[in-house]
């Protein structure tokens, strides 16, 4: 029995930690060696198909079972958009306390612009 409970594998969702991606995630579609992830591809939200060290990625629970080993773009897509990762990511609680976690660096104006959003989305509700 392994202590490990996430593996990096085919199919594996990934939040980008670092890089102009940071934030967001992806999918192992393609392992090259240990020390790099061959290809990842996050087509839904916004993520380039790109080659991606181990180090700057953060292996999530979330898994697409049904995805053959380098699959392309438009199958991606497809099974990511058919198991809905992308809503169980945003209503997962690690999501919901990283999008928290982007309000504590904000200044006094950012705050303000938040409240302001907020308010008149409200009003047009």
């Amino acid at each position: 029995d392994s202590n490990f409970k996430r593996f990096a594998e085919i199919g594996r969702v990934v939040l980008l930690k670092s890089g102009p991606f940071s934030g967001k995630i992806a999918v192992i579609a393609e392992i090259i060696d240990h020390n790099r992830v061959s290809i990842i591809d996050g087509p839904t939200t916004g993520v380039p198909r790109q080659s991606y060290p181990y180090k700057h990625l953060t292996l999530t629970p979330l898994k697409l079972s049904g995805l053959p080993r380098g699959a392309g773009t438009k199958k991606v897509r497809k099974e990511i958009e058919k198991g809905a990762i992308v809503d169980k990511w945003d209503n997962s609680g690690w999501a919901q306390k990283l999008a928290v976690q982007k309000r504590w660096v904000l200044t006094d104006f950012g705050r303000c612009s938040v409240i302001l959003a907020c308010l008149l989305a409200s009003r047009e509700s």
